[in-house]
């Protein structure tokens, strides 16, 4: 059966048999201080700081509160916090906690536990591990004060405070974040607007918020990660459905409010229901990535990075995400988000123009390749993933490579991804993912991009002009300094292939009429979000 035969057929089911829920014995009340919501994959763990997927961080921002958050114009603007002052010198920033913050166990958010979730934080961020290489204190100055003194000017400390791109600096109680910053915690105990239950917790199947009472959201009106984060629904319900057709069914019957990642396909499905709402989820889009592990070989060796690299087809790879509409995807010779200041083609020509997979050939060849397994993760239960992976088996195995293709789920791409250890061994070659268009505007916080070895992103790239660009681009008092800063961080992360970026793609979204104040964005955001 095809699959689109199987998407109507299955869609047209009783909402018991599609979804495999139960009906719920809930008065129409309830139902509508409920919000169901498929997100884009498992909640397989639930530490905002201990790794980077995009799922935890969307756990996170209804459960943890952040000192900043960026809106909608990507300006960072005051959350947490009351107020903040600097030298002139950007050397010593002093911040005031805002009155009456709490934690999910009744405590007040103090100074001390923001200073100890800053130190857990840091060492895991781009930007962070930035402030850490400068802090000569971080200090409480009293109960709603903390200071950082710093050993070399630091400009962009707000922006770095309330970025929106993983790992988040997310404010916890200080027993807590005195956990490893390379463990996961424990104990759940938030500072934002809605509780994690815990007990009601089933990784794979179920994830459930309720809205904590006890929080006290800004007076501005909510954009993306800034404003006030008024919960409008006393629950929201995570339903993990990586089936397609069964998210289709579960949402035109009713029996989930809101899908984040629709695939493309099943769209024309879901228009013609009038119950159904769709929409870009983010006019940002993203970016498609080809992940390398620069520490084992072959792609230790530039060669051979280089080999894949001018071999790759984007639009192969951004067909197979989005389908025949040309409206959805876009070329991409470039590690920055078109669109925005930072968007440079520079050293991208290589992604250009026709493919050479003979001289790909040769250069695997002159890195020593001679026919050992590549480990490719594959997620199966990310629909984009899936499809960059069987585009990469095909294309590894035009070059004469040996494919060890692991099927497998996304939760365990975010577990094995962190290994160091050889492929044979447990660790990997290749696995992809993608970038929210909003993260790749900041060189500095953009952890992809970023070539600073073990203190890089997964797969650990060395790339020494990358990193002197990026300072340039910290230094930079002008845009056109910041200009020239984008550029040589593009034609350097270009050159040794820090990683290949496949595509630049825009997704989808869907919710029910009765559903109202979605926002378009990076992330879903479910304060201001009502039910009819």
């Amino acid at each position: 059966m095809k699959r689109r035969t199987f998407i109507a057929t299955a869609a047209g089911a009783t909402a018991a048999a599609a979804t495999g829920f139960s009906a719920p014995a809930l008065g129409q009340g309830a139902a509508a201080r409920t919000l169901r919501f498929v997100p884009q994959a498992n909640l397989a763990n639930f530490d905002p700081i201990w790794g980077t997927q995009y799922v935890v961080r969307n756990g996170s921002a209804l459960v943890w509160d952040t000192l900043y958050g960026v809106n909608s114009k990507l300006e960072p603007k005051r959350q947490m916090v009351e107020g903040e002052e600097h030298d002139a010198e950007f050397k010593t920033w002093t911040f005031r906690l805002r009155p009456g913050l709490k934690f999910h166990d009744g405590e007040p958010v103090l100074s001390k536990d923001v200073v100890q979730s800053l130190i857990r934080w840091m060492p895991r961020d781009p930007m962070g591990q930035l402030i850490r290489a400068r802090v000569d204190a971080l200090e409480a100055v009293d109960d709603r004060t903390f200071r950082f003194r710093l050993k070399s000017p630091f400009p962009k400390m707000v922006f770095a405070l309330g970025k929106n791109n993983t790992p988040m600096s997310f404010i916890m109680p200080e027993r807590i974040a005195k956990t490893d910053s390379f463990q996961q915690i424990t104990e759940i105990v938030g500072s934002g607007p809605m509780r994690f239950k815990r007990d009601e917790w089933v990784p794979g199947s179920r994830a459930v918020f309720e809205k904590f009472d006890g929080y006290v959201p800004r007076e501005e009106a909510p954009d993306w990660l800034s404003g006030g984060k008024r919960m409008l629904v006393e629950r929201i319900e995570w339903h993990i459905l990586p089936d397609a057709a069964t998210a289709a069914a579960a949402l035109q019957n009713g029996e989930v409010d809101w899908w984040e990642t629709p695939l493309p396909d099943l769209i024309p499905i879901l228009r013609r229901n009038r119950n159904i709402e769709v929409d870009i989820a983010d006019p940002l889009g993203n970016i498609g990535s080809f992940r390398l592990n620069h520490l084992h070989p072959p792609f230790n060796d530039v060669r051979a990075r280089r080999a894949i690299q001018m071999a790759l087809n984007q639009e192969d790879y951004m067909r197979a995400i989005v389908g025949s509409d040309d409206n959805l995807w876009k070329p991409l010779p470039s590690f920055f988000t078109p669109g925005t200041p930072a968007y440079t083609e520079a050293g991208g020509e290589v992604l250009k123009g026709p493919r050479d997979i003979e001289g790909a050939k040769r250069l695997l060849a002159e890195a020593g390749y001679s026919g050992q397994p590549i480990t490719v993760l594959v997620a199966q239960d990310q629909a984009p993933l899936k499809a960059m992976g069987e585009v990469t088996n095909a294309l590894l195995r035009s070059l004469g490579m040996n494919v060890d293709f692991v099927a497998t789920d996304w939760g365990t791409v975010g577990q094995r991804r962190a290994s160091k250890s050889p492929p044979g061994q447990g660790g990997w070659h290749i696995f992809h993912t993608w970038h929210a268009g909003a993260d790749c505007i900041a060189p500095a916080s953009y952890n992809a991009v970023r070539g600073n070895g073990d203190g890089a992103w997964f797969g650990w790239p060395t790339s020494e002009a990358t990193e002197a660009a990026v300072a340039k681009w910290l230094d930079a008092a002008t845009p056109e300094q910041e200009k020239a800063a984008y550029e040589e961080i593009n034609r350097a992360a270009m050159a040794d292939v820090v990683y290949i970026p496949n595509g630049f793609y825009l997704g989808y979204q869907a919710w029910r009429r009765n559903v109202t104040g979605i926002q378009k964005g990076p992330l879903p955001f479910f304060w201001g979000v009502a039910k009819g």
